[in-house]
């Protein structure tokens, strides 16, 4: 009876533009996610270098997190609005560091989302080391190209880029640990 009553009835426009329950739900616990990212980002930034802009990425987790629960544009969206943000409260931004992080940011974040819609069964660990190791590649292509302009500086290069596959690993690890142990696949789908 109530089925044929919205067949018949068309919605007005108001409602038809109102957004469902489901999806105020997504949007709050995506933006949850973001304050975590924002916070372990500027927790992060606090911290000592383990070398020349290099931190373990641990706000990376969240991206990974979105990028599997909710897919490549709110993970995308996640990544920059951390980085904006991130930047806006610690005072960074356009400044060096805030080219840096956006660009490494926005290329480490599109190569894991590629890959995750490429690989048939993508798994968090091989996309978070994809995502570390061209996060770090990045960053020296841009000191280099736009700061520095000394090309021995790639000679710093393959140290980081292995501890850059340590803390990748780590990420994809926790990060699939997360997925499994807390169900969070199905935050998409709840109501």
């Amino acid at each position: 009876m109530g089925w044929h009553r919205t067949m018949i009835t068309p919605p007005s426009p108001l409602q038809h533009n109102k957004p469902s329950q489901i999806q105020l739900r997504q949007h709050a616990q995506w933006l949850l996610f973001l304050i975590f990212a924002i916070t372990i980002n500027m927790v992060e930034a606090s911290l000592p270098s383990l070398g020349p802009w290099f931190k373990p990425g641990l706000a990376n987790i969240i991206t990974l997190l979105v990028l599997f629960i909710w897919g490549a544009k709110a993970a995308l969206i996640l990544a920059t609005a951390r980085v904006i943000v991130s930047a806006l409260l610690i005072g960074t931004l356009f400044t060096p560091t805030f080219i840096i992080a956006i660009s490494a940011t926005l290329s480490s974040t599109l190569v894991m989302v590629i890959f995750y819609m490429l690989i048939p069964k993508p798994k968090t660990i091989t996309i978070s080391l994809l995502g570390a190791t061209v996060h770090i590649t990045v960053q020296f292509i841009v000191v280099e190209t736009l700061f520095i302009q000394q090309h021995a500086l790639y000679y710093l290069l393959p140290p980081l880029l292995f501890l850059a596959c340590i803390t990748g690993w780590l990420n994809g690890a926790i990060a699939a640990y997360t997925l499994k142990h807390f169900s969070l696949r199905g935050l998409n789908n709840q109501l």
